[in-house]
């Protein structure tokens, strides 16, 4: 079974520093259709403005993921961890029994433009760490985060695992999903057709019972994929 969720459709707000998307439900953005999909429970798609930001603030018990597209995103956590965060780097922050961070655009110049992912934790109250990686995305899906760090990848507390890809037009990308998994397609640039449906950036297909998965990409195109319990 297969569920779009189109960019136009997803909830949101404009605070003038912040041009924001939300996927599911979050904020003062409520749709009890969508709560969320399995463990995925946040995409946001955020666009904040020069020298602007999200000030320190607190969270728990959740997986946090940041992927960034464009400009560099600036991090700073109460755990000591800290650093930049440029097209290809992806951050994992285990937010356990708590952690204030704050996430900030440095540039007076360009905004900066990423995917904010939340997943919930397979185990409630573990110490907040923090990771950070460059990847260097291809025609084919690399492993961005998993529960045992396969690969290189980020180490998530979550039965979970992401993977971004490039698809190259007439180079379709496969997967396959073991029985009883399911999954989540977001297209973050370009446009892609995934198992004969076409998705252009910030839409979304929600899986199940999905076996097989072929995309097919097109001029600059970049997704992510979820495998999710």
């Amino acid at each position: 079974m297969k569920t779009i969720r189109r960019a136009a459709e997803r909830g949101g707000a404009n605070h003038g520093w912040l041009d924001t998307k939300h996927t599911f439900s979050f904020a003062e953005y409520y749709d009890e259709r969508h709560m969320g999909f399995r463990a995925l429970r946040v995409i946001n798609e955020d666009r904040v403005k020069p020298g602007r930001g999200f000030g320190r603030h607190g969270h728990r018990d959740m997986e946090i993921i940041s992927w960034v597209l464009e400009g560099a995103l600036e991090h700073r956590d109460s755990i000591g961890e800290g650093g930049v965060l440029r097209p290809g780097d992806a951050q994992r922050m285990s937010a356990g029994t708590g952690v204030q961070h704050s996430e900030f655009n440095g540039s007076q110049t360009e905004p900066v433009h990423f995917l904010q992912i939340w997943l919930l934790p397979d185990q409630e109250g573990v110490t907040p760490s923090y990771e950070q990686k460059h990847f260097d995305l291809t025609g084919a899906l690399t492993l961005i985060a998993s529960p045992d760090g396969a690969g290189g990848s980020l180490r998530l507390n979550a039965d979970a695992r992401l993977f971004a890809a490039r698809p190259e037009p007439g180079q379709p990308v496969t997967y396959t999903f073991a029985p009883g998994r399911f999954g989540y397609v977001q297209v973050a640039r370009g446009e892609v057709t995934v198992d004969g449906a076409r998705l252009a950036a910030g839409d979304g297909l929600q899986l199940a019972e999905v076996g097989d998965l072929t995309i097919e990409g097109g001029e600059g195109s970049e997704v992510l994929v979820f495998d999710l319990a």
